[in-house]
């Protein structure tokens, strides 16, 4: 049967994980960039079992990623409802409503909807920009995604540190300029910093994003890991990043 049939109006399905997985995505909503699939390689997973949730979903191409690392079960949180809809469309379209369950809500409601301390891994690739920071798009959708209009940074680490286990892991992806912000507030919520990544656009240029993941109650001795450089000179990825869009790196980043 056509994959059509999964479709709404000015909607297109764009494939992930060389072909082996589809998503649906439209112009008139936020669309994934780069660092969704960062984010989804970078994560420590439990290969076998184990519970995950991704907050801040938007149309699910973290659990779709994280689906082809872990056979735990993953859980993901999008409080815009037309880009919950697509994810669930999505999750249904590549078969996989046994592996990825999908909420509807606030993330702030999470732990008290979803349990306290439950989750083994907590991902989530946040709005960047505070409220009052940048123009916001005229496109509500755009404007969700990109400043903390729905959520703020605290709320998405200290709701990270209540639905992740003692031990467990939470995974952010963010711009560097935020860095200060990440670290004061994932101390203050007994989220202890183990691995840090920045990302350049090119090897002359500045760091322009960021990956970093943390232990509940863990001790602390952070690892700054070797700098990720996206294109080289020529505007081509370089050979590490062709390598992790092609699915052959998927421990790179650990």
């Amino acid at each position: 049967m056509s994959d059509e049939k999964w479709l709404q109006p000015k909607e297109r399905i764009d494939f992930l994980h060389e072909e082996a997985l589809k998503i649906i995505q439209s112009k008139d909503v936020f669309s994934f960039s780069m660092d969704a699939v960062l984010l989804a390689k970078f994560a420590y997973v439990p290969i076998q079992k184990g519970r995950l949730i991704d907050l801040c979903s938007g149309n699910g191409v973290i659990p779709l990623f994280l689906s082809q690392r872990t056979k735990g079960q993953i859980e993901a949180v999008e409080i815009q409802e037309r880009l919950y809809d697509m994810a669930s469309r999505s999750v249904q379209m590549n078969g996989l409503e046994d592996r990825i369950k999908l909420h509807h809500m606030d993330l702030k409601e999470a732990p008290t909807r979803l349990g306290y301390g439950q989750f083994d891994v907590v991902t989530c690739n946040p709005p960047y920009m505070p409220v009052q920071t940048g123009k916001q798009h005229d496109n509500l959708h755009y404007a969700i995604a990109r400043h903390e209009l729905m959520c703020t940074l605290e709320d998405v680490i200290r709701v990270s540190s209540q639905l992740v286990r003692q031990g467990g892991r939470v995974a952010l992806v963010h711009r560097p300029n935020r860095l200060v912000d990440i670290l004061t507030l994932m101390r203050q919520y007994r989220i202890e910093p183990k691995r840090l990544r920045f990302i350049h656009p090119k090897a002359d240029k500045e760091a322009n994003m960021l990956l970093i993941e943390g232990m509940k109650d863990g001790q602390p001795d952070l690892k700054l890991m070797p700098a990720l450089v996206a294109y080289t000179e020529n505007n081509t990825y370089t050979p590490e990043m062709e390598r992790l869009y092609s699915g052959e790196l998927m421990e790179m980043m650990g």
